[in-house]
């Protein structure tokens, strides 16, 4: 759904530009779209922003070509940026137990929440669209996992330290707290439940109050998000041993290529190994 949401702002923002020019986004001809990309370009996008709008533009053209609506693809000649893949950004396992220890004295329910938001984020890598899209269903098998619908609709099972475990049924008690006042049912459908329109706590919420965290907890907030805390749960596990196949399939990654990036963030762990274990290491 996000991505289908991207793609339509994207052709939007098109459509926006075209109109500028006189021409509709339905019958644009390819110069009319290198001056569009000349125009993102400079605008100093990232080059992630400008591939995903490429590939929106491509795919929209490519149908009405499929469907018989167009009788050429003017995005044919079109170079998509080159894409550098960026480290993922890493939390000291240090921090990670500092917004641990300031998420057990938060007061009240709130407390409660964030203190289990916490816990199953770092325990089990989720994304936070699957985070706060649980049922509170997954909750209410076995105590030892958690039931994800990740991408695609694909389901895997999460496992769940005993700290989460305990977190997650500390907070139970106190989620009818969340609960919309309006809803007809005395336990709702989901696990993190809001008063919001969406029913349940959104994606950007579950952001600010990792911020918060980390605020209260004397970190850099502009260095906590959810993601950030799904790349410490990989990046710890690979730390102390965890084989890349396993941390995949916990990911929910599809391409074990996609898990490799975290290879390349043990500086530190593959650099005492050197250290340690190599026998020129050893020579004075």
């Amino acid at each position: 759904r996000l991505t289908i949401a991207a793609y339509r702002n994207d052709l939007v923002h098109l459509a926006s530009f075209l109109a500028g020019r006189g021409q509709a986004l339905e019958t644009a001809d390819a110069a009319a779209l290198h001056a569009y990309f000349a125009d993102t370009r400079s605008r100093r996008l990232s080059p992630r922003t400008v591939a995903r709008r490429l590939s929106a533009m491509r795919q929209f053209y490519r149908f009405l070509l499929g469907e018989g609506a167009r009788k050429d693809d003017p995005t044919a000649q079109l170079d998509a940026p080159r894409l550098g893949r960026p480290l993922p950004k890493i939390l000291a396992e240090e921090d990670v137990g500092r917004l641990i220890a300031t998420a057990a004295a938060w007061p009240g329910q709130e407390g409660a929440r964030l203190r289990c938001l916490l816990e199953i984020l770092y325990a089990a890598g989720l994304r936070v669209s699957e985070l706060v899209g649980l049922p509170l269903a997954a909750a209410q098998r076995d105590p030892r996992f958690l039931l994800v619908r990740g991408k695609g609709g694909k389901e895997r099972l999460a496992p769940l330290s005993q700290p989460a475990r305990e977190a997650l049924a500390d907070y139970l008690k106190s989620r009818a707290a969340f609960l919309p006042q309006t809803s007809g049912s005395k336990t709702g459908r989901w696990l993190f439940p809001s008063r919001g329109a969406a029913g349940h706590l959104t994606r950007q919420r579950c952001a600010q109050l990792m911020k918060e965290l980390a605020l209260a907890a004397g970190l850099d907030p502009a260095k906590l998000s959810p993601h950030v805390l799904r790349h410490a749960f990989a990046s710890h596990l690979l730390d102390h041993g965890a084989d890349l196949r396993s941390v995949q399939q916990m990911l929910g990654h599809a391409d074990i290529a996609t898990t490799q990036i975290y290879t390349h963030v043990q500086g530190d762990r593959l650099r005492r190994l050197v250290e340690t274990a190599h026998p020129l290491a050893q020579r004075k």
